[in-house]
């Protein structure tokens, strides 16, 4: 729900020179100089790259620094057995499977007798996990949280989102940390970066970039069609992959009026274009702003509270998302903050009946927790939510599988294990077809070809 100020962190060193963005962000994130950890971390690993990673590719495929001597590690094989292999496609479930994961990859997924020639040929070479009694789905995804540091990365990885979609930064954490699974392969989860919030008021996030610097001049903030255009270009140019823009105030700050309208369908159809086919997520609130926001192209509509049903349709039509942030709207019900607690009790209920308006009229819903910093909601806690207000336990194993990775693009490699798809696994102990609740019972995650958590 956007509780949090996206601009509140330090600003950088003031020699922060436009080549060293990408740096000053790693060093922000909390990433020493070249700060991988051993093969014995206790927080392991990627090989597949990540979308929106900075890092060049070498002819081999395998990532290059220029000037830097070093390669990027490799990681070993990895087979998973003996657990309940769940598809989030077709509701299957097959009993005593096995998934070989090398090279960054699924190279099978199904039962032993279907696996038996790629386990055969990672023999001796492969570490085994022993998935008896547990369920095994691919990494869930997270579509909107806002990762600052390495801390932040680590917890969304650990709670099972082994791919997110970032909702802004305040200064390219984002896009650095969308560079690392490459080179240190467990750190962080893909992430799709969406470089600094295109919001009115940039506060510190100005010095991020010298070529914000024009923006600080404006004396009604980023509101100006060519502005917006230029914070749009800059963060594209800058590595994001997703532009995130606001229609309404933040619902989670009692100063705020949720429903006021921030930028109107014009002013978002600028952003659009800008954004030159980058998917754009749009914080709104109001039914005004939620439907001038799909109007004017979004990808997908954030928190979207007071959506109509003329929206849905427009919605389902057009192929937008919905991001609905429940856990997020309905947790300010126990704020000590009587503005927000009387808001949470309002909009919760409301924003239920429009989780369940949206699946009936055909729009997608994903998951996504708007986590922020530490303050970490699991992935699988949202999924409940969506559960709780009315979808089945497999349209809630979709919100945080197959559905996000549409939204991303990413289908054919992210959120289903079969052949070719990204090395990304969980192990969840009871079993996601029968109840969403079984998504917060992560007892193992696989990101990357690397175990970075197993409580089995």
């Amino acid at each position: 729900m956007c509780v949090h100020d996206h601009n509140a962190l330090p600003a950088p060193d003031s020699a922060l020179a436009r080549r060293s963005v990408l740096a000053g962000a790693a060093a922000l994130a909390g990433l020493g100089v070249l700060g991988v950890p051993s093969a014995s971390a206790a927080v392991p690993a990627l090989a597949a790259p990540a979308a929106g990673a900075a890092a060049a590719s070498a002819p081999s495929g395998r990532p290059s620094a220029p000037g830097y001597p070093g390669s990027a590690p490799e990681t070993r094989p990895l087979v998973i057995e003996g657990g309940t292999l769940v598809d989030p496609v077709t509701g299957d479930a097959t009993a005593d499977a096995v998934v070989v994961l090398d090279g960054g990859r699924v190279v099978a997924a199904g039962d032993r007798d279907a696996t038996r020639k790629a386990v055969a040929g990672v023999a001796g070479r492969a570490d085994v996990v022993d998935a008896a009694g547990r369920f095994v789905v691919p990494g869930l995804v997270d579509a909107h949280v806002h990762a600052n540091a390495l801390e932040d990365a680590r917890l969304i990885l650990h709670n099972g989102a082994t791919t997110v979609r970032s909702g802004s930064s305040s200064f390219y954490q984002d896009i650095a940390l969308a560079a690392l699974p490459e080179w240190a392969p467990g750190l962080s989860p893909r992430m799709h970066p969406a470089g600094l919030f295109v919001s009115p008021e940039l506060g510190d996030s100005v010095l991020a970039d010298p070529e914000l610097a024009p923006l600080a001049a404006l004396t009604d903030g980023v509101r100006e069609e060519k502005a917006l255009a230029h914070l749009t270009g800059v963060n594209r140019k800058r590595g994001a992959t997703v532009i995130k823009t606001r229609a309404n105030p933040r619902a989670g700050l009692p100063e705020q009026d949720p429903l006021e309208l921030v930028y109107g369908e014009e002013q978002l159809a600028a952003i659009v274009r800008a954004a030159k086919g980058a998917g754009v997520l749009c914080h709104s609130y109001s039914a005004e702003g939620i439907a001038g926001a799909v109007r004017a192209g979004v990808r997908s509509i954030e928190h979207g509270v007071f959506v109509d049903g003329a929206t849905l349709a427009d919605m389902a039509a057009r192929g937008t998302y919905f991001t609905p942030t429940l856990a997020g709207i309905a947790s300010m019900q126990g704020s000590a903050d009587p503005v927000l607690a009387e808001r949470g009790r309002e909009y919760a209920p409301v924003l239920r009946e429009a989780v369940r308006a949206a699946a009936d009229a055909g729009v997608g819903v994903v998951a996504g927790t708007d986590s922020f910093g530490t303050d970490v909601t699991p992935i699988g806690t949202e999924a409940r939510a969506l559960a709780d207000a009315g979808l089945p336990a497999l349209e809630a194993l979709r919100s945080v599988t197959t559905r996000p990775a549409a939204l991303l693009g990413v289908e054919r490699e992210v959120g289903r294990l079969v052949k070719g798809a990204v090395a990304d696994v969980v192990l969840l102990d009871s079993d996601p077809l029968a109840s969403a609740a079984a998504l917060e019972q992560v007892s193992a995650v696989i990101a990357q070809g690397r175990v970075v958590r197993n409580d089995g």
